[in-house]
């Protein structure tokens, strides 16, 4: 073989081995940045209505004595509503027995507050049972103290079962997760404490 084709079949693997080394780099930088971006996307957010009520929230804290549970109260704020609407800790039917009472946000932030300073307080400081009272309603706390003794996921959807079950007008409750159907626990939210949760260390971050 001559000595110039030998240069030339050399130069070409050397070319072939830099090309297929830079597509590998460009391939492995493409995945980590979309791995980044797909991350960022399934990451919980809090909106700007939420954080803007922050220092009322705060203000209320102060006055029931809760200003440690801020960042889970605006959590639970996140989860109600976004912080959308009049009423966005969702908190007319602890304040009046029903929905739709509440038609002032500050009114219903104070509410809110008031009535997760007596969860929590009824809850002997167990937050996770506290927060998921908040959406069941105190009579979560007293099947838990009659049963479980603590709150556990387990315990959140026989509850939901029993009151769903026991219900004389199923038709006022609507399973808003494709989940709960399968349990029939179509009682408030099952799975409340779980988002509550991952939105309360979102804003732990910030």
């Amino acid at each position: 073989m001559k000595t110039k084709t030998k240069k030339a079949i050399k130069q070409t693997f050397v070319i072939a081995a830099v090309l297929i080394g830079a597509f590998i780099v460009v391939s492995i930088l493409s995945f980590e940045r979309t791995s980044s971006q797909q991350f960022e996307v399934s990451r919980p957010s809090i909106s700007k209505q939420v954080w803007e009520y922050k220092p009322t929230v705060e203000k209320y804290a102060k006055q029931f004595g809760v200003t440690q549970y801020v960042d889970v109260m605006l959590a639970m704020m996140m989860q109600e509503s976004g912080g959308r609407g009049n009423d966005p800790m969702q908190s007319s039917e602890s304040y009046c027995g029903e929905r739709g009472c509440i038609d002032e946000p500050e009114l219903s932030i104070k509410q809110g507050v008031y009535y997760f300073s007596q969860t929590i307080k009824q809850a002997n400081g167990d937050l996770k049972l506290a927060i998921q009272s908040y959406n069941f309603g105190k009579g979560f706390i007293d099947y838990i103290n009659d049963n479980s003794g603590t709150y556990t996921q387990e315990a959140a959807i026989n509850f939901s079962q029993k009151m769903y079950n026991t219900s004389s007008n199923k038709s006022i409750y609507t399973c808003l997760r494709e989940e709960a159907k399968q349990y029939n626990a179509c009682y408030g939210d099952i799975y409340y404490v779980r988002d509550v949760m991952e939105y309360r260390d979102v804003l732990a971050k910030e």
